[in-house]
């Protein structure tokens, strides 16, 4: 659920301090942990793949 959560923070453009801190992991250090051990990319990486910008 925190891992969904912080994806479509992510790919809306909010930063992975404020994800980490929204979703309860703890730290940007835990969201990285955890993104890398589950999807095999940092939530950086993730958000500049999936973040879609508004037009």
């Amino acid at each position: 659920m925190r891992l969904e959560a912080a994806q479509t923070f992510l790919a809306n453009g909010e930063t992975v301090t404020v994800t980490a801190r929204r979703t309860g992991v703890g730290s940007d250090e835990s969201l990285r942990r955890l993104f890398l051990r589950r999807l095999g990319v940092t939530p950086s990486a993730y958000r500049s793949r999936f973040h879609t910008t508004a037009r």
